[in-house]
């Protein structure tokens, strides 16, 4: 017995069922045996029966899982062919629950404090605390302006301001307020120049000492310089202020010869050492601004 395609086909000298009703069975010769059946054949016809069924139950199964597998095919197409919708359903960004309403602390930048003005401690007793003598104004034993450089002789301080002055310098400087003078003698060449620094307690003490000023610091010999403009010798005098300082020079020939016009030798002598003296004022200032900002706050 052999099975093909669409279920089992019978061969010669197999049993054939008739489709007539009452199922009787015929013989191969189309005559109905009208006896016993015959059990052997019907028993094969049975098994034949029941292995098709199998068959097709087997089918089914395969038939199905090739079904879902089609379904499951198509939803995965479907994911993958951009008709997502995931996220569709979500609210627009406008449509979001907004953040908290509570404000947040909000801090003013608070900009660094400017560093101090190195005039302001040179301007006022107050804050000019640093030492002050003729060895902090003038240290060394030489000053040099450019490429001019002079000796250091003699200095000398006092507290007696008008002592130490020429004509009518001494009562300006007494009037407003001096309260010490300090004096530098510098030589080079055969001429020297004295300059005296008159402190004051205020900027605008020294500005008015300034602006008064008549006659003259007077000049200081020693340390290897003789006396100079002295005995009525014509000698040439300036005048200036920084800060709480007023400051005064005189210069001349250590010889006592007559200062002109143009005797230039003098007349830079006198500048070189009025500049220098401002630079350690203006120094000074700075040292002491410096160290104020270094300065934790208090």
């Amino acid at each position: 017995m052999s099975f093909g395609q669409g279920g089992p086909s019978w061969g010669p000298g197999d049993p054939q069922r008739n489709n007539n009703a009452g199922g009787r069975w015929q013989s191969p010769d189309g005559q109905g045996s009208g006896g016993t059946p015959d059990w052997a054949a019907l028993a094969d016809e049975s098994a034949a029966r029941g292995r098709r069924k199998k068959l097709l139950f087997i089918g089914g199964g395969v038939l199905a899982t090739a079904v879902v597998g089609a379904l499951v095919a198509a939803v995965v197409v479907a994911a993958g062919n951009g008709s997502d919708t995931s996220g569709k359903d979500l609210p627009s960004p406008e449509a979001l629950p907004s953040k908290s309403g509570e404000a947040l602390p909000s801090f003013t930048p608070k900009a660094p404090a400017p560093p101090p003005n190195p005039k302001d401690f040179i301007s006022s007793s107050k804050k000019d605390k640093a030492p002050l003598s003729a060895a902090t104004l003038f240290p060394g034993a030489k000053i040099a302006v450019g490429d001019h450089t002079y000796a250091k002789a003699a200095t000398h301080r006092t507290t007696a301001c008008a002592s130490v002055t020429q004509g009518a310098l001494g009562s300006v400087l007494v009037n407003n307020g001096c309260g010490q003078v300090i004096r530098a003698t510098f030589s080079k060449g055969g001429v020297a120049v004295t300059i005296g620094v008159a402190v004051f307690d205020t900027e605008a003490q020294a500005q008015k000492a300034m602006k008064q000023s008549a006659g003259g610091v007077a000049s200081l010999n020693g340390a290897g310089v003789p006396t100079f403009c002295r005995n009525g010798s014509v000698c040439r005098r300036t005048a200036n202020a920084y800060g709480r300082y007023a400051y005064f020079t005189v210069g001349g020939f250590t010889s006592g010869k007559n200062v002109t016009q143009s005797d230039a030798t003098v007349f830079t002598a006198g500048d070189d050492v009025a500049e220098f003296t401002f630079r350690q004022i203006v120094a000074r200032g700075q040292a002491q601004a410096s160290a104020a900002a270094g300065a934790p706050a208090s």
